[in-house]
């Protein structure tokens, strides 16, 4: 589906808002400046009432009527009737339509008045004058219409201010988006190279504060996939490592035995090498899979409760027996009670077992293993590997779960592992609703600190 641009809707917008707050603004000045119309219409049809009854005498007449006439001609002649009421109840000036108006204002008062009829659908504003004791008096009536005019040139003002309002509009709204928009068109070509392959654009941070913050996103995504696929690129160096040794020997002593130059008990041996590499290889490519399985979210994770206190019993007493064979002693320091957990028995021992072999591989003999559980007044199960071998420099304890990274540090200087147990570890008791943290140990090498809620 074809979406409009940016500049687009935010033209469409900026004529929307700008019709309608003309449209309403006219509105309201058109009802305030028909009511002030009305008004000022009102005030000067009194003030001419009160010149014309400054020349009339209370017989309706004066010494001179010629500026009487005059008065009354000038007023005429600006659309207003004048109607007059001699003492015998006599009435004299203008049209029926004038006449019942000013009758339905209530001519004669005994005092000036001022009023607004309707006659025949027509509003006529009446000002009502007497004229000495005897019943004589005048009234001036005028249409309403007059204001009218006043109305209509007011509309068409709005009408113009509404279209030169729209056109201006259009060009503001229209400048405006494409102001807005070429960042984002910048931060949309970026990420389009970005996913080509391109790892060295940036966006330039600018314009309001969320086009920066879209710009500055793009930014950190690029450097995090460029972080990422070194990372990646290390891991598979690693793994190409490891494997390259195991096969190198499994090579080699098939050819020695597909050649007939080893025999006998040397056959017997290079058979038992081809073996534990092949094993080797195997536990390497299985390590892979849950891997993978697991930044998948298919490892499959049979929750139940257990003690932990009996699996890590268990654990040590299997670990006990290969640590005797080399030289180091392991001690376990567990609770008299059970301690009850969630978890998955067969991953925790997993995690477990993983966490031991790292610390065998490393540790010295006679230096010792220490495996220690104890409960937290917060309810929490902890759990310790602790070693007495070299450790790791305080800066790598913050990136020991990462993929390969102690793998690449410390292959050319101490036994290591495939460099994805520890970041398989750490991904199996995240997924367990636990922690996983690494720090230096009392006995002088690495303590992996393993944390579930009771």
């Amino acid at each position: 589906m074809k979406r409009g641009s940016l500049a687009m809707r935010i033209t469409l917008v900026c004529l929307a808002v700008t019709g309608i707050a003309v449209i309403v603004a006219g509105l309201v000045a058109a009802k305030l400046v028909r009511n002030t119309a009305t008004e000022v219409l009102r005030q000067s049809l009194s003030a001419q009432a009160d010149v014309v009854a400054s020349q009339l005498d209370d017989s309706g007449t004066v010494g001179s009527r010629f500026g009487v006439t005059k008065v009354a001609d000038v007023v005429r002649g600006q659309g207003i009737a004048v109607i007059v009421r001699r003492p015998n109840g006599q009435q004299a000036g203008g049209d029926p339509t004038t006449l019942l108006a000013a009758s339905q204002a209530g001519l004669p008062k005994l005092a000036p008045f001022s009023s607004t009829v309707t006659v025949e659908a027509q509003q006529f504003l009446v000002e009502i004058r007497p004229v000495g004791p005897r019943g004589a008096g005048f009234a001036l009536v005028q249409p309403v219409q007059t204001g009218d005019r006043t109305l209509r040139l007011l509309v068409r003002n709005i009408l113009l201010a509404l279209g030169i309002g729209l056109v201006v509009a259009a060009l503001a709204g229209f400048g405006l988006g494409r102001l807005l928009a070429r960042p984002l068109r910048r931060a949309a070509a970026v990420a389009s190279s970005m996913r080509g392959g391109r790892r060295d654009l940036r966006v330039p941070v600018e314009g309001p504060a969320e086009v920066a913050d879209v710009a500055r996103s793009v930014n950190e995504l690029a450097d995090a996939l460029h972080h990422s696929e070194a990372r990646q690129r290390e891991f598979l160096l690693s793994v190409s490592h490891e494997l390259r040794t195991p096969l190198t020997a499994v090579n080699g002593f098939a050819e020695a035995l597909a050649d007939g130059v080893v025999t006998g008990d040397a056959a017997v041996h290079a058979g038992q090498t081809i073996q534990r590499e092949s094993q080797r290889l195997e536990r390497l490519v299985s390590d892979l899979l849950d891997l993978a399985r697991l930044g998948a979210d298919e490892f499959r994770l049979d929750m139940a409760e257990l003690d932990v206190v009996a699996l890590v019993r268990d654990g040590a007493e299997v670990w006990r027996l290969r640590c005797e064979r080399e030289g180091v002693p392991l001690r376990a320091e567990l609770p008299a009670f059970p301690v009850t957990v969630v978890a998955d028995p067969r991953r925790l021992r997993q995690v477990l077992d993983g966490l031991c072999e790292n610390a065998l591989r490393v540790t010295p003999s006679g230096a010792p293993i220490v495996l220690s559980l104890q409960v937290t007044p917060t309810g929490s199960a902890v759990l310790q590997v602790r070693d007495g071998g070299p450790g790791l420099a305080q800066e790598d304890y913050a990136v020991a779960f990462d993929r390969g990274v102690l793998n690449a540090k410390y292959r050319d200087s101490r036994p290591v592992g495939s460099g994805i147990g520890l970041a398989l570890a750490h991904g199996l008791v995240t997924r367990m609703g636990g922690t996983l943290t690494a720090g230096p140990a009392p006995e002088g090498g690495a303590a992996f600190t393993l944390t579930l809620p009771t």
